[in-house]
């Protein structure tokens, strides 16, 4: 076959429940000059067969296995054997649209300073077992612009990872999935972010995202909470250096156990806690660690100080945000939120 325009990585492991149906959606595509990378990652089921019998359907799909090594070293074997000039995600349980592909190339072709373009995606879960997969789904499709993205970044992971379509020259520039006790797409997005790539997201929803009981998030360790936050940490840390001005010193907002736990992660990296900025009467007046807690009326504080929100009840940053920018403060200059 001719050398294709996008190549579609597709990592695969014990997935033959979901896999036929992942396939169907992508060798359809209105997008038709592709190739599906599809890495067998030491499969026990019956996934090897069902790829082989679509591959001797379709010539588009490309099929390799190796001995289970990971997520990480599939994807990046997909790398090695991508030829497209665009680099698609996909995982076998999930399903592209038609028009995903195509809709996702041409805001590439439209714009080279775009690095990588993500999607808004459907809720594929059940709704009942999968109320937290629900909610952070609800979250990652408002995060729709470049800006938001870039400042979203340190409270979750601003885009869902079979959902990027990428330029293929990004991981030789920047580096591409690394092995390691952290979740390996969030890396990848603090890593190419922190380089400078532009990332943006189609308003059209092009992906269902499914939230089957064996998706690695629900039971690969490296996607526990404290992964993230010990991740973030550090890229978080590197931020505030370049963009804080008045680095290190910054005032937490908020001073539970949570906001105390992660703003000690910031501590190892030099960061320090100028004061702490809550609202319960109980709370205000206290000593932190040598930081007092003081009522967030009396903000601006005076020297200025740059504000670091680490309140994540639901409906709490909208309301900080306003609270924020009614006093003149600018998100991203001013404050930032992380979680």
């Amino acid at each position: 076959m001719n050398i294709p325009d996008v190549s579609v990585l597709l990592p695969c492991r014990n997935a033959s429940g979901a896999l036929e149906q992942a396939l169907d959606s992508l060798l359809s595509q209105t997008l038709r000059t592709i190739e599906v990378v599809a890495v067998d990652d030491g499969s026990e089921d019956d996934t090897p067969e069902i790829l082989e019998a679509f591959a001797r359907r379709d010539a588009r799909l490309r099929v390799f296995r190796r001995p289970h090594a990971g997520v990480a070293g599939a994807l990046n074997t997909c790398l090695a054997k991508a030829r497209g000039a665009y680099l698609a995600r996909m995982d076998a349980d999930d399903v592209c649209l038609p028009e995903r592909l195509a809709l996702q190339a041409a805001h590439l072709d439209a714009d080279p300073a775009v690095g990588l373009v993500s999607c808004l995606v459907g809720f594929g879960g059940d709704p009942v077992a999968s109320q937290g997969f629900a909610r952070y789904i609800q979250w990652v499709n408002s995060v729709r612009t470049a800006r938001d993205i870039r400042l979203a970044r340190f409270v979750e992971s601003p885009l869902p990872h079979p959902s990027v379509m990428f330029r293929a020259e990004l991981p030789a520039q920047h580096g591409g999935y690394r092995q390691g006790d952290f979740p390996e797409d969030y890396d990848l997005w603090l890593r190419w972010l922190e380089a400078g790539v532009r990332m943006e997201k189609l308003p059209r929803k092009l992906l269902i995202w499914n939230d089957p009981p064996t998706r690695l998030t629900r039971v690969d360790p490296r996607y526990d909470p404290d992964r993230f936050f010990d991740l973030k940490s550090g890229y978080l840390a590197k931020w505030l250096a370049a963009n804080n001005p008045h680095h290190p010193e910054v005032a937490l907002i908020g001073s539970s156990r949570t906001a105390r736990r992660r703003a000690l992660r910031l501590k190892a990296y030099g960061i320090r806690i100028r004061c702490y900025i809550d609202i319960d009467p109980r709370k205000v007046g206290r000593n932190i660690h040598g930081a007092p807690v003081i009522h967030r009326d009396e903000l601006p504080i005076s020297p200025p100080a740059f504000y670091l929100s680490y309140v994540g009840s639901r409906g709490a940053r909208e309301e900080i945000h306003a609270f924020l920018s009614s006093k003149g403060l600018v998100h991203g200059r001013d404050f930032l939120f992380a979680a």
